[in-house]
């Protein structure tokens, strides 16, 4: 795939890269990104993919913009209150990119539509706002063999990671799955919510951005992935961890006696209030 003379000059600083030039531009181009949710890590993840010129870019999101989201959800602006998220999303990512190709999703995922929609996509990126959710998305990539990255949000404290299970680790065995490190939802109330514990605005951005840094890496297999590891940020005390993580032997999804054989719906009424704000 060639570029024109206005895609050169549009991606000039990526094709100045060694890690990526032309030929990763092109890739890019044709590639395909699933993004659920349209929030506060949403929105970044969402504009840096668009600026970067990833070709198809799909949004999943049932909720319409509401006045408490813009303080952390910069892809909706104020007049579009009331608005679908995904219409809004779409119309922003337009503006910034006419080129690319938007699809949106207003829907809210569950066991009969998760995977015949993240097999459309090369790699899904996870910005949902509650469990339940969380952990279909990692199930449908399963066994779509789909690259996950997951972030996640609340008050001042984030968390960034890939997940590629059927990935061999260099250490020998497979890469960790989501449930490696959290084998089900919460009880409810367990984990407080967005609005019950606030959020950083900006520290939203930060996570969003740190996103599409490793969708970015994984579509054009540049740098280190970041599967098998979790990076933790602490914006208080200015610290980001990267921390080891193994596949689980005694998971249920990807260990030696999975008890998950196929995608369940994992969101239950008591079980879909245990959210972590991710949007």
């Amino acid at each position: 795939m060639g570029l024109t003379e206005a895609q050169i000059q549009r991606y000039a600083r990526h094709i100045l890269l060694d890690e990526i030039g032309g030929h990763g531009q092109a890739r890019l181009l044709a590639s395909r990104v699933l993004v659920v949710g349209a929030g506060g890590l949403g929105s970044p993840l969402l504009m840096y993919l668009a600026a970067a010129g990833v070709g198809t870019i799909g949004i999943v999101d049932s909720d319409q913009v509401d006045l408490s989201n813009l303080q952390r959800q910069i892809v909706h602006p104020t007049a579009r209150i009331g608005q679908a998220k995904v219409a809004s999303a779409h119309a922003t990512l337009a503006a910034i990119n006419p080129e690319i190709h938007i699809i949106e999703h207003a829907l809210r995922l569950d066991a009969t539509n998760a995977g015949s929609m993240i097999a459309d996509y090369d790699i899904v990126a996870d910005g949902s706002d509650n469990f339940p959710t969380r952990f279909l998305v990692n199930d449908a990539c399963f066994f779509g063999r789909k690259p996950l990255v997951s972030g996640a949000i609340l008050r001042f404290d984030g968390q960034v990671a890939t997940f590629k299970p059927y990935a061999g680790d260099p250490d020998g065995g497979h890469l960790p799955c989501y449930r490696c490190l959290y084998g089900e939802p919460p009880p409810a109330g367990e984990v407080p919510s967005c609005a019950e514990a606030g959020v950083l605005g900006s520290f939203c951005g930060v996570v969003g951005s740190l996103q599409a840094t490793e969708v970015i890496k994984e579509l054009l297999g540049i740098g280190d992935s970041l599967a098998g590891w979790l990076v933790i940020l602490d914006a208080l005390g200015s610290r980001f961890r990267k921390v080891r993580v193994k596949a689980d032997p005694g998971c249920p999804l990807c260990g030696e006696a999975p008890t998950i054989r196929g995608l369940e719906a994992e969101a239950g009424a008591a079980a879909a209030d245990a959210a972590i704000c991710h949007g």
